[in-house]
């Protein structure tokens, strides 16, 4: 049985609503997710899964109800608080966010922006140099072979794991991916998912800092939409159902009934 985290609240929304002009995409939401757990976002095209990641980002705000994201509501923060907010989620959204004509180590060091500072990402532009995180960041994803590659030049496989090298160097406490296994074979999905909870798993070299060693911080947390339920019961500890805008189950993937995906899935 799925032990359930008892670590802090990374994300708190309160009879969430959200609303594009009259049309309502999300309504009367109620989610709390803490440190350590991995939550899968099911439910049909239409279902409101996008929006809820965009909330979660800082990217939309509610139309109604409350929302936290790692202890700070975004609605009463001032710009340069909500971009410190945002640094500390991590985002792979279903374009991936790439820019293509650069080099692979360029896109993967856009994750160390926020601490490197303006001067700091002009000289890693002009004199690419790759570092220990940047060497084992690609190294856990597999492409320690295209530090100096074109983006452009890689398949779309790779590129989505580059995407991935961008979060683990990033470091983030919220890992948030829309559909990144919506085009990808099982075994591939599955390793993909498993290098996105790598992502906000901490303790390992990739969390080190080269002069003081490991960081001890809590695990993060994962929440991804799918439209698998399978692959949510192997690398999720939780999963929620959407339709219509509106949570229809929150539970425990080893508790998680087949009528419920059956319903989650019927048509109206």
């Amino acid at each position: 049985m799925t032990q359930t985290p008892s670590g802090e609240v990374v994300v708190r929304l309160q009879g969430v609503g959200r609303r594009f002009g009259a049309t309502p995409a999300l309504a009367g939401v109620d989610l709390t997710i803490r440190q350590g757990e991995r939550v899968a976002v099911l439910g049909p095209s239409g279902a409101g899964k996008s929006t809820l990641l965009a909330l979660l980002n800082g990217s939309l705000e509610p139309s109604e109800g409350s929302l936290e994201i790692l202890g700070s509501a975004p609605a009463g923060l001032s710009t340069r608080e909500r971009r410190a907010l945002q640094r500390r989620v991590g985002t792979i959204s279903q374009g991936l966010d790439l820019v293509e004509q650069v080099r692979v180590l360029h896109n993967v060091n856009a994750g160390r922006l926020a601490e490197w500072g303006t001067p700091r990402a002009l000289a890693s532009l002009a004199w690419p140099r790759p570092d220990r995180r940047a060497l084992d960041a690609l190294t856990a994803v597999g492409l320690e072979w295209a530090v100096h590659e074109r983006t452009e030049r890689l398949s779309g496989g790779e590129r989505q794991r580059v995407a991935i090298a961008r979060l683990l160097i990033q470091r983030p406490e919220l890992v948030l991916a829309d559909e990144p296994v919506a085009s990808l074979d099982p075994t591939r999905a599955s390793e993909v998912l498993a290098l996105l909870g790598q992502a906000v798993r901490r303790g390992t070299g990739l969390d080190a800092d080269p002069d003081a060693g490991p960081v001890a911080r809590p695990d993060g947390a994962l929440v991804v939409t799918l439209h698998q339920p399978l692959l949510a019961r192997q690398h999720c500890t939780r999963a929620i159902g959407l339709r219509e805008g509106r949570l229809i189950f929150d539970a425990v993937v080893d508790d998680l009934p087949p009528a419920a995906l059956d319903d989650l899935y019927a048509r109206a």
